[in-house]
């Protein structure tokens, strides 16, 4: 355990350089994060014989993709970011990776905000090209949930959104400190254990949708779990009693409109 425990001590978060680019294990996660969850969706396009051209879905996968990028950085300014006014007044410098021309990359995505950013893309695209809304985000969660465990590993190869404080053998020392992994945790309830719930049910899903709102519902539950182990955020801290945070918050609006959504999907197809 003691390699383990001290893994950020023996662990470089630079895979490699490009002159004077550092690619970070970090980025190099959520690429094969976005690479997995289209392979997933296409292999279940394809296994599951569903009704939609991989042309379609080629194009959607675009509008879904900047809608996720603008959704997450957007979401972070404005449920995260201690400087929510300065970006809301400077809007040019929410996507500006240089700081006093110094090329630092864009830190700090939401994935609540990327979430809203999908959902948002999904509805101009359906809109457009006249396809159901519901169908394919069923689609895109099977995607998404499976994929979504590398996120979670870029984060701990990052060396960010770090564990609270514990004393379980398999912590890792965080500056001199011993915490809980908990973005692993979060990579399994919120990833893998989702995507297997999907994976089982989804033959048996009574309408398009349910699978949208049921990963929906599942992750705001896994969620809310995961941040009991995971430390708040510096600039936020505990929003209310010593264990309330913002993830649990926005969590918890997002299992109550899914919630909301579903009650009302199910007493539309009774009343008709």
């Amino acid at each position: 355990m003691e390699f383990w425990q001290n893994i950020y001590s023996n662990f470089d978060p630079v895979a490699f350089n490009i002159g004077s680019i550092a690619v970070h294990w970090y980025g190099i996660m959520y690429a094969l994060a976005l690479i997995s969850a289209i392979f997933i969706a296409k292999w279940f396009i394809k296994h599951d014989k569903l009704p939609i051209t991989n042309d379609l879905f080629d194009s959607y996968i675009w509008w879904a993709e900047i809608g996720v990028i603008l959704g997450a950085r957007l979401g972070y300014v404005l449920f995260y970011d201690p400087n929510t006014i300065y970006y809301l007044t400077h809007p040019w410098q929410i996507f500006n990776p240089f700081i006093n021309g110094e090329y630092t990359g864009i830190s700090g995505m939401s994935y609540h905000g990327a979430f809203i950013g999908f959902l948002i893309a999904s509805l101009l695209f359906c809109k457009k090209h006249k396809v159901s809304f519901w169908f394919i985000t069923d689609i895109s969660v099977l995607g998404i949930s499976g994929a979504y465990v590398f996120g979670r590993i870029g984060n701990f190869f990052n060396q960010e959104l770090v564990g609270r404080a514990t004393d379980v053998p398999w912590g890792i020392y965080v500056d001199g400190v011993l915490r809980h992994p908990s973005q692993l945790y979060e990579g399994f309830l919120e990833g893998i254990l989702i995507f297997a719930i999907l994976f089982i049910y989804r033959k048996r899903k009574s309408f398009d949708g349910q699978l949208a709102i049921m990963y929906g519902i599942l992750y705001s539950i896994a969620r809310i779990i995961a941040e009991f182990y995971r430390q708040p955020d510096v600039q936020l801290g505990f929003l209310y009693g010593g264990w309330l945070t913002m993830g649990m918050l926005i969590s918890g609006i997002f299992a109550i409109l899914c919630f909301a959504v579903l009650l009302f999907i199910k007493k539309k197809k009774i009343s008709k």
